[in-house]
C-alpha cells in the first residue's frame, strides 16, 4: 500500500512539472535561403489583428505569445490559423504551434529556435471570413 502512494505521488509530481521545450524552428530549416519577395494583402477590409506581445529579439528557449484581436463584432476562428516560416522553400510550422493556439493568439511557453533573424508569417481568419496577418521578425541570440 505504501508503494502504491509513493507511485502516485511521483505520478503527480511529473503531471505537476512544466513541459519541456517544443522546437520551433530547426537548425536545418534555418540554414534553408531566405524567401525571395514579401506577401502582399489588398482590399480594405477590417480583418483580425496579429501583435507580438514579447520582444522581437530575445534568447532561447523563450516564451512565443501572440496576440489576436477581431474587429467589428466578431471572433478569430481558432482553425484558421496558418504560421510559416519564410525560407526557400517555405516550411510550414502551423503543426507545431496548433497546440497553443487559441481565439486570443498563442502561447507557446519555451519555443526553440536557433540563433539568427527569423521571419514568420501568421496568418488567421475571422468569423465574418475576413483575413488579418502579419510577419514577425525574430532575432534570437545565443
Amino acid at each position: 500500500m505504501r508503494l502504491t502512494s509513493m507511485a502516485l505521488a511521483a505520478g503527480l509530481l511529473l503531471v505537476a512539472t512544466p513541459s519541456r521545450a517544443a522546437t520551433l524552428i530547426t537548425e536545418a530549416e534555418a540554414a534553408l535561403p531566405a524567401a525571395a519577395g514579401g506577401v502582399t494583402m489588398r482590399g480594405i477590409t477590417r480583418g483580425p489583428t496579429v501583435k507580438l506581445v514579447n520582444p522581437a529579439e530575445t534568447k532561447s528557449p523563450f516564451d512565443l505569445k501572440v496576440k489576436f484581436e477581431a474587429h467589428g463584432g466578431s471572433a478569430i476562428e481558432p482553425g484558421s490559423v496558418k504560421v510559416v516560416y519564410l525560407k526557400s522553400p517555405i516550411v510550414d510550422i502551423t503543426d507545431r504551434v496548433k497546440p497553443f493556439v487559441s481565439p486570443g493568439g498563442i502561447d507557446m511557453a519555451k519555443a526553440e529556435i536557433p540563433a539568427g533573424r527569423h521571419a514568420i508569417r501568421i496568418d488567421v481568419k475571422d468569423t465574418e471570413g475576413r483575413a488579418g496577418s502579419t510577419t514577425l521578425d525574430l532575432t534570437v541570440t545565443k
